[in-house]
């Protein structure tokens, strides 16, 4: 039985996300710089939606470029960029053709104008898609996240009597997507590096060794079962989760 036939189907985490590393090492291997290793995900990214459609997961977050990577030699940065406008250009009508809905998260005014204008335009095309969802982190840090929000609810005024979790959790990018049940990091680093810590209070998590531009199918199907595996039980007993069953 392969990896895919033993998933549950009615166990599937709603929302997946995934800490996309190991580019820069992964072209060092072949003897590149590292834009060759970005080059080189384009492929891993198709296989991560191909196979977040195929299981029916309803969001899938991509960690694409953090507000700590603008820090970066210019040259990669860059680059970075023009990636950016030639993935979203040629995946378009790959989006369409899988019914794909496209939609970003991050400071977007940091984002080179052309650069902005085909990913807007992905959006607003693929907004007509009723399938999973795929929300691309860009120019994005939860610190950031939630100064932001901070920030609007002090110019909104709020009084600290009517803040709690739910407040804030309306001002966060995030606020009209479920929290990720899941999060996978290739490149065999252990840690979130300031990627969705308020909505990760409590994902799961999968870490593997592998490089992301070896990423494909198989690595995101063993990711769903081995997540298929534990008991999610949100600060309950065992006892009490067994109950509600």
């Amino acid at each position: 039985m392969t990896t895919r036939e033993q998933i549950d189907m009615s166990r599937v985490p709603q929302h997946v996300a995934i800490i996309m590393d190991g580019n820069g090492r992964w072209a060092m291997k072949q003897k590149h710089e590292r834009l060759f290793g970005h080059n080189n995900a384009i492929e891993a990214v198709r296989a991560a939606v191909e196979a977040a459609v195929d299981l029916k997961v309803g969001y899938l977050t991509l960690y694409t470029f953090s507000t700590e990577n603008w820090n970066r030699p210019k040259e990669e940065v860059d680059g970075l960029m023009e990636l950016l406008i030639k993935a979203v250009h040629n995946e378009t009508k790959t989006l369409m053709d899988n019914n794909v809905r496209l939609h970003a998260i991050g400071d977007m005014q940091r984002i080179p104008e052309r650069s902005r204008k085909v990913l807007v335009d992905c959006i607003e095309k693929t907004s007509v898609n009723t399938g999973t969802t795929l929300v691309l982190a860009l120019s994005y840090s939860s610190r950031w996240e939630i100064a932001e929000a901070l920030k609007q609810i002090c110019r909104e005024k709020l009084t600290p009597e009517v803040i709690d979790e739910d407040t804030l959790r309306k001002y966060l990018t995030t606020r009209d997507y479920p929290d990720p049940d899941l999060l996978i990091r290739t490149g065999g680093e252990l840690r979130v590096s300031n990627f969705l810590l308020w909505q990760m209070a409590y994902s799961e998590f999968y870490f593997t060794d592998l490089l992301w531009p070896d990423f494909r199918h198989e690595d995101f199907y063993r990711a769903v079962l081995d997540y298929q595996g534990r008991q999610r039980r949100f600060g309950k007993t065992e006892a009490q989760v067994e109950e509600k069953k």
